[in-house]
């Protein structure tokens, strides 16, 4: 019995991390990036001030101690993303009276927006933490930095999944330009090398 609820915990949790990512994808894109209808929180606080805020050039990591307060996402929001997150998991679980299901989908949706809020804190507000030491961080910090050069392009922030699958995901720059430096910001210009105006004949 024990095991069967293990197997079913260890479901949710994979099938979740994965909707986590077609989650965040759907939130970032069509409700931070654009209003709807009166409803205009995300997009005036991400898409208009956040954005505003936090380019790809040096201005990705924080200048200004007050603009600290528009990295994070309102404190009310981590409760209402998981619990909107769960709430398919919770149906199924309801439905088939497999309620591992559910509590593998809460370990996810938590821990996938607790990573998101973490990691999309230390892109912004480097202080080189362990975690910014990493090969992950590093390549998702290259991600996340073309999304503000490219805002039409990788809305994931902590599993590019979607980003993938969806058509949205860029690796580099198709043009160069003057981006953030740092120990864990990859170079994400094109892999064509500039050539110097004083080169061209």
């Amino acid at each position: 019995m024990i095991s069967l609820f293990l197997f079913w915990t260890a479901v949710g949790l994979i099938v979740a991390v994965v909707f986590a990512s077609f989650f965040e994808w759907t939130l970032h894109r069509f409700v931070m990036h654009r209003p709807i209808g009166n409803f205009t929180y995300p997009y005036k606080s991400h898409a208009l001030i956040h954005h505003r805020i936090f380019k790809s050039d040096h201005t990705y990591h924080l200048i200004r101690e007050d603009d600290k307060r528009t990295i994070p996402m309102a404190w009310w929001n981590g409760p209402v993303l998981v619990a909107a997150g769960m709430l398919p998991f919770g149906l199924v679980a309801m439905f088939s009276g497999h309620w591992g299901i559910l509590v593998g989908a809460t370990l996810a949706c938590g821990g996938y927006y607790g990573a998101y809020e973490y990691m999309h804190w230390c892109m912004h507000l480097p202080r080189k933490r362990h975690v910014e030491r990493s090969g992950i961080f590093f390549r998702l910090n290259g991600h996340h930095l073309l999304h503000h050069r490219y805002m039409s392009k990788n809305f994931n922030v902590v599993l590019p999944l979607a980003d993938l699958c969806l058509g949205t995901l860029l690796l580099r720059s198709k043009i160069h330009f003057k981006q953030a430096e740092g120990p864990s910001v990859p170079n994400v210009q094109p892999k064509t090398p500039r050539i110097p105006v004083s080169a061209v004949p």
